[in-house]
């Protein structure tokens, strides 16, 4: 278990580490009838900043759904470190091909066959007003015993640690 953070920067850099570890996200949206949808989405910077960059089409429910409602919610599972952040912010497109050329990975390549030449491209920005995040024992022997002991006691097991943060 990581030790509790102290200050709230300490705290914004145990949500980073988080993120570029996981790397992989759900991203929840609002449909245009009020349902949530989520998406996996991989996220281009490995620095969060309070900004977390998407590529997609500009002509995507996604990007459709932020512009109506901008709300979102980006979510990052690391099961290799039993850890989850849960990312509320708000998001908007944009084409900026500087920030583009930044962010561009040629694993994209499969999504984007031109590359960022490739018709309809453009970026998401999600812009967090919060974070939460959970770390729990990274063993997962710790993790089995504790479950093991809450089905014999009854007591749930820990959950670990967890954390709010504002941006």
């Amino acid at each position: 278990m990581s030790k509790e953070p102290t200050t709230s920067a300490e705290a914004r850099g145990r949500v980073t580490e988080l993120i570029r570890d996981a790397r992989i996200c759900l991203l929840t949206t609002t449909a245009v009838d009020g349902r949530l949808v989520s998406r996996p989405m991989g996220l281009q910077a490995a620095e969060f900043d309070g900004d977390l960059w998407f590529f997609a089409y500009a002509d995507s429910a996604k990007v459709r759904q932020i512009r109506v409602n901008p709300q979102v919610n980006v979510g990052f599972s690391d099961q290799r470190h039993h850890a989850w952040v849960s990312v509320a912010g708000t998001a908007q497109e944009g084409w900026d091909r500087a920030r583009a050329e930044e962010l561009w990975n040629p694993l994209l390549r499969a999504w984007f066959p031109d590359g960022l030449d490739t018709p309809g491209i453009t970026l998401i920005k999600v812009h967090a007003s919060s974070a939460e995040y959970w770390d729990s024992p990274s063993s997962t022997v710790v993790n089995l015993l504790g479950f093991a002991k809450a089905t014999v006691t009854g007591q749930p097991p820990m959950a670990g640690e967890n954390h709010e943060v504002s941006y």
